[in-house]
């Protein structure tokens, strides 16, 4: 497994799926939707799959003496990790923006989103669409990216409008506020919907492609 991870690191890793980590610094955007630099992360995962499958890796590691389902082990290890690392960005980027910025013009009077345990709970519930939407969907037949990215993009967007719109229905508000008890229960949702979907995937992404002919 060691020496896979290597391999989906030094050789099938696109840049850009290490670059788009950045798009975490997003959080600290005023007046933005700011979920939308999840979307990018996982934007930047995709190219990743997207060279797999031009480079027929997927084919490849699959004749390598290993378990067939170890290739489906190593991509969702290298998901979660940029995943896991883009997401310690935003909590502190988010509680940057929450204990030191708060008072500055810009974030005082932002009427979009703000960065607090909200909007890391939307975050989480992105990642697992992605994880669920997209992999789950390339899973099927470990070719076809298209159709699985479009409804990830659709899926993420709707998630992002809703996030975006909540605080404005009336007593909803508090879920802008920086602080509040309410918040809690939104980033505990996040974390359970993230490890629900995200197991659910990975075990029917190994069941999916076990099936497969390559």
């Amino acid at each position: 497994m060691k020496n896979l991870l290597l391999k989906e690191i030094k050789l099938t890793a696109q840049p850009l799926s290490f670059i788009f980590i950045l798009f975490a610094l997003m959080t600290l955007v005023p007046q933005y939707p700011i979920l939308v630099g999840a979307f990018f992360v996982c934007f930047g995962i995709f190219q990743t799959f997207q060279k797999a499958r031009e480079c027929n890796d997927i084919i490849y590691s699959a004749t390598l003496p290993i378990k067939k389902t170890d290739v489906v082990k190593t991509k969702f290890i290298f998901t979660i990790t940029i995943q896991a690392i883009a997401y310690l960005l935003m909590v502190v980027f988010a509680v940057l923006r929450m204990c030191l910025l708060n008072n500055y013009v810009p974030y005082s009077i932002n009427k979009l989103m703000n960065s607090n345990m909200v909007f890391l709970g939307f975050v989480l519930i992105i990642f697992a669409l992605f994880n669920i939407v997209f992999i789950g969907g390339f899973f099927k037949t470990a070719y076809k990216i298209g159709v699985p990215f479009v409804l990830f993009i659709i899926s993420a967007f709707l998630t992002i409008g809703v996030g975006e719109a909540l605080h404005f229905f009336p007593t909803l508000d508090v879920l802008n506020y920086n602080y509040h008890y309410s918040h809690l229960i939104v980033l505990a949702i996040g974390i359970l919907v993230y490890a629900i979907l995200t197991t659910l995937s990975y075990k029917k992404s190994k069941k999916n492609f076990s099936k497969i002919d390559l």
